[in-house]
């Protein structure tokens, strides 16, 4: 049943535009990427894509406190490239700052939840 379940979540991977069109930025609204955060539901397998322009910004994923913070000394990993790449890959919450200058101060930055997979209702399905 485990196998089912396995092929079932991996078979609904999602790639997730963040900001769609308005991408990877610092935004004018600091609620920007929060309500898009807010508007998406995230899965272990999903991928979220953020588009840049190159140069000007980055994407690091960071601890909470990190995020909180605008830390940029202890990054968990970097992209420098656009489009930006990050798999979902486990249930914690997982959170992306720009290290570029003050942009995370500046809001552009990312918290995303990730649901908890449903086990019975995708064994259910098959």
């Amino acid at each position: 049943m485990l196998v089912v379940f396995m092929e079932f979540n991996h078979s609904v991977a999602t790639e997730h535009v963040v900001g769609d069109s308005f991408g990877w930025a610092v935004p004018q609204n600091d609620g920007l990427y929060v309500m898009w955060s807010l508007n998406h539901t995230f899965k272990i397998d999903d991928t979220l894509v953020f588009n840049f322009v190159n140069g000007f910004h980055n994407v690091a994923e960071v601890t909470k406190k990190a995020y909180d913070n605008c830390d940029i000394q202890n990054l968990i990993s970097i992209q420098t490239t656009s489009p930006a790449r990050f798999t979902v890959n486990n249930i914690d919450n997982h959170y992306y700052i720009c290290t570029i200058r003050l942009h995370c101060k500046s809001f552009l930055k990312l918290a995303i939840r990730v649901s908890v997979p449903n086990i019975s209702s995708a064994m259910l399905s098959h």
